[in-house]
């Protein structure tokens, strides 16, 4: 079997960068979306559990920083179908060396990127362009009681947004920004 993905590591390990590899010719081309034989070893014996699509219509819209507490943390692999986003994931494993560091990269139906987030990871993302479709490949179910953010404009975590924020959900401005209770996420 073929691997249709190329790994790029980033600053903030074990967060990566997957580049599918389509195949294609004078009509169009396949591209793999996932692969449980070529991303093994990074779902580490997770399998997807959930797979979610959004649409975002506006242009410097901003959605995030989400994550999902323990027990229920999760892995996302997150590829942008449609339009042109940055994607930002947030290290908050306390005991990490780049603990509340971020990290952004750019995903859009034409680079063929994909963003894998581990698990004790927040994320988020800005739309680039209108109209944005996301596919989530999740490696565990949502659960409310789990479900926590932080709020993606905060000072303290510096967040550098290409656009200026044209929109964001009620829900998102009221998460919380960072203080001395917040300790990170225990894995």
């Amino acid at each position: 079997m073929t691997n249709r993905f190329q790994l790029h590591t980033t600053p903030l390990e074990p967060l990566i960068v997957l580049e599918r590899m389509p195949i294609g010719d004078h009509r169009g081309y396949l591209e793999r979306m996932h692969c449980d034989v070529d991303l093994a070893e990074l779902l580490d014996g997770s399998t997807i559990v959930q797979i979610n699509r959004t649409l975002t219509q506006q242009r410097g819209t901003v959605r995030g920083m989400h994550f999902q507490r323990p027990p229920h943390c999760e892995k996302k692999i997150v590829s942008c179908l449609h339009g042109k986003i940055y994607d930002v994931a947030v290290d908050l494993r306390p005991d990490s060396p780049t603990y509340l560091h971020w990290h952004g990269v750019i995903l859009s139906e034409s680079n063929h990127r994909t963003f894998f987030i581990p698990e004790g990871f927040a994320h988020g993302f800005q739309t680039l362009t209108d109209d944005c479709e996301l596919l989530y490949l999740h490696t565990e179910f949502y659960r409310a009681d789990s479900e926590a953010g932080l709020d993606a404009m905060d000072p303290a975590l510096a967040i550098e947004w290409p656009l200026e924020v044209s929109q964001r959900s009620d829900r998102d401005n009221r998460l919380p920004k960072l203080d001395d209770s917040f300790n990170g996420i225990q894995l």
